[in-house]
């Protein structure tokens, strides 16, 4: 308990961090860095990665969207928009603050989950969500602009994101097969994972029938987030499932 009061602190600094990438690009980075610092500093006195209940998971979320976000701005479609840190150190912040509500799980990883490929899986996952997150709001700001470079980075984006995410899905089965026998058991999760899965699938295809079909492709970027987050969160806090906190 001592520690994580001692650690709090640097959370409220990431947060003031993140929100001032409204302003300073560096803002993003620094919030990421101080995120970085928290978990590595629970992880040392874990003895595992902290990867284990909404409190850190909610962070590595932030933490990972902060950190595709930074890695965005080097993009030269995205270099001088100086609206996107901003966009992206928003949701991060509340990611963070949402976390700071959830109590920490201080206890050894159970032998079920004591595995690198539960590590990969999650790791993974949350780069993809990220990157969902990201493709979200480059979607919203090519409906607002109509700036053509919005998409193709949207794309490009949600090209990545899935591409993790199958990582996710490949290292989740491996996993599941070494924990419970089986490579899918349709749970719940298993069943939103598959249609998160597919949903990208048909937005990357979406893309390739042409301009005409453009509005779309970005609305879709949009529902993407939504039906990422309902994944996540929702089938953990609503449904029973090998996957709940």
């Amino acid at each position: 308990m001592t520690t994580a009061l001692s650690l709090a602190p640097l959370l409220w600094f990431s947060v003031v961090c993140l929100l001032s990438g409204t302003f300073w690009r560096g803002g993003v980075l620094l919030g990421f860095v101080t995120q970085l610092l928290y978990l590595g500093m629970r992880g040392v006195s874990l003895g595992r990665l902290p990867l284990l209940g909404p409190h850190d998971t909610l962070l590595f979320f932030a933490m990972s969207l902060a950190l595709m976000g930074w890695v965005m701005t080097f993009s030269p479609q995205l270099k001088r928009v100086r609206w996107f840190t901003g966009a992206v150190g928003l949701p991060a912040a509340v990611l963070t603050l949402v976390a700071l509500c959830f109590k920490q799980l201080n206890m050894p990883l159970p032998q079920i989950l004591d595995t690198l490929w539960f590590e990969l899986h999650v790791v993974v996952a949350f780069f993809g969500y990220a990157l969902f997150v990201i493709g979200g709001l480059l979607s919203g700001a090519y409906l607002l602009s109509r700036v053509r470079s919005y998409l193709d980075v949207f794309h490009k984006v949600a090209l990545v994101g899935w591409t993790f995410f199958s990582v996710s899905m490949i290292s989740g089965g491996i996993w599941g097969y070494y924990a419970w026998g089986s490579y899918w058991l349709w749970t719940p999760k298993e069943l939103w994972t598959s249609i998160l899965w597919l949903f990208y699938a048909l937005l990357l295809h979406v893309r390739l029938k042409g301009p005409r079909w453009d509005t779309l492709s970005a609305w879709l970027g949009i529902v993407g987030v939504f039906v990422m987050l309902f994944t996540y969160l929702g089938v953990s806090l609503l449904m029973k499932s090998s996957h709940s906190f």
